[in-house]
């Protein structure tokens, strides 16, 4: 039986992993998670008791830790989706960002390196590393350009990758992942973010209460959204390859945020507009005056990316994976379990 170490295993990506890798019923997965007073398990509640996975305890900013596991478990695969990964707040908590990131990453290399060489590495960077884009869309030969120390830090790992696989022969692949959401995204992260607002609103409008409108930053930043479980399907393809290569991995297309806005509301039977220019623009319910969603100059970043649009063609040819999940999908399935939690919550 395949062992393989997830780390993040309480996040997004980690428990989309695990869930498709524990479908396979021949791989046991270990998820790590730092020790926590107060841990969240509500993303692995799916599969936290099924036979095949083991949640153990290590820290990407601890080499001690991240050498006893791989010197313990000896996995086949490590994957690497522990992070911080709220660009907003790597800013403020830069030198952290970085040690997490990138330390993180070259903590397991050399975990790996000194105790189980042929375990192959998995590294997720990020689209935040092109930054600043040069053309669109963009490909893994796009120049690294980040624009907030959370995209630095991607792209410093990047580096690291490649410098291991090169001077150790490992089997280490560092993916472009776009952005990538779903029911499992934290709530810190701005699609999860409307989704949440537009469920707790959609409740006050049925219920004739009082409530507060979604408040937002830059609603013309344009992203390449794609559904993460898509990624995660992905990712274990390029991780059996014969030979490790990095691929990007994005559904092709861009929306704005104030699309995605639109399209949630709208899901979610509150239908609206937006209206009104720059700061003073806000989203209205259709034929009313009640505001739904306002701009929040706080919620802008020091340093705008207003552009993100990938490029996954030889990911498509070569791996032979698509994306199966559409934005609309995508949106309508976040609203909907957040509709969901919202009355639950409320009953």
């Amino acid at each position: 039986m395949k062992k393989v170490l997830i780390t993040g295993i309480l996040g997004q990506d980690g428990a989309n992993m695990a869930e498709l890798l524990l479908e396979q019923g021949d791989i046991h997965v270990y998820g790590m998670m730092r020790r926590s007073g107060s841990p969240n398990y509500t993303n692995i509640k799916k599969f936290r008791n099924n036979k095949n996975f083991e949640l153990v305890d290590g820290d990407l900013s601890d080499s001690a830790s991240i050498d006893s596991l791989v010197k313990e478990l000896q996995p086949d695969y490590l994957i690497n989706f522990g992070a911080n990964s709220f660009v907003g707040v790597s800013w403020d908590v830069p030198l952290s960002v970085l040690d997490v990131n990138t330390g993180g990453v070259v903590r397991c290399l050399e975990a790996i390196r000194k105790f189980k060489p042929d375990c192959r590495f998995y590294s997720a960077g990020s689209s935040e590393e092109l930054g600043d884009v040069d053309y669109s869309p963009q490909d893994i030969n796009h120049p690294i350009k980040p624009r907030s120390p959370y995209g630095a830090s991607k792209a410093a790992a990047r580096h690291m990758v490649k410098v291991y696989r090169e001077s150790y022969d490992l089997y280490a692949v560092h993916s472009i992942l776009f952005n990538h959401e779903g029911t499992r995204r934290g709530e810190e992260f701005v699609t999860r973010k409307i989704t949440k607002k537009v469920a707790e609103i959609k409740y006050a409008l049925d219920n004739n209460l009082s409530f507060e409108p979604l408040q937002l930053g830059n609603i013309d930043s344009k992203r390449d959204w794609s559904d993460s479980m898509d990624f995660m399907r992905g990712v274990w393809l390029m991780m059996n390859q014969d030979k490790p290569k990095d691929y990007v991995l994005s559904s092709n297309e861009t929306h704005s945020v104030r699309d995605f806005v639109q399209r949630a509301f709208t899901h979610a039977d509150v239908p609206g507009l937006w209206s009104g220019e720059g700061m003073d623009e806000k989203f209205r319910v259709f034929q009313e005056n009640t505001v739904l969603a306002e701009i929040n100059e706080k919620f802008y970043r020091p340093a705008e990316v207003d552009l993100l649009h990938g490029d996954s063609t030889p990911a498509r040819e070569e791996l032979g994976w698509k994306p199966e999940i559409s934005f609309d999908k995508l949106v309508e399935s976040m609203v909907d379990n957040d509709l969901a939690i919202c009355r639950k919550e409320k009953s």
